[in-house]
């Protein structure tokens, strides 16, 4: 089964967090926590622990996240994890992945399992998609 939708960052906490031992590279490394908001097929809302090496001037780098979603895909209520990276070369987004972890779902969405992606519209819109299956 695949759900669609869309999602908007209700929030972007960056942390303090750093790695130990600290190692200096031509990228810096940062932690942030998110909270999404998802409508369309998907419907809920996430909590994100968003870690990047990014340079902001540049536009490149690359991030890792795992989000904790509640609420519905195609009208099946419950909660799962899901892992995602993608990397940016300042003009293409590159190397994207986002898989559902398994034996992470609950109630109706016990059992899920698949993949996904998210990209982001010229005009901002952040688009996100789930093609899955449930045991």
């Amino acid at each position: 089964m695949r759900a669609t939708g869309t999602f908007s960052v209700k929030s972007l906490t960056p942390t303090e967090a750093t790695l130990d031992p600290a190692i200096a590279t031509g990228l810096p490394v940062g932690l942030a926590k998110m909270e999404k908001q998802y409508e369309g097929e998907i419907v809920g809302r996430s909590a994100t622990l968003f870690v990047s090496a990014f340079d902001a001037e540049k536009g490149i780098g690359t991030y890792v996240a795992m989000d904790s979603f509640e609420g519905t895909l195609n009208g099946h209520p419950g909660t799962f994890t899901f892992a995602h990276s993608a990397s940016t070369d300042g003009a293409v987004r590159t190397d994207g992945f986002l898989s559902i972890v398994s034996g992470s779902g609950t109630d109706g969405l016990a059992g899920i399992t698949g993949k996904g992606d998210l990209v982001i519209d010229p005009d901002g819109t952040h688009r996100i998609w789930f093609d899955y299956e449930l045991a």
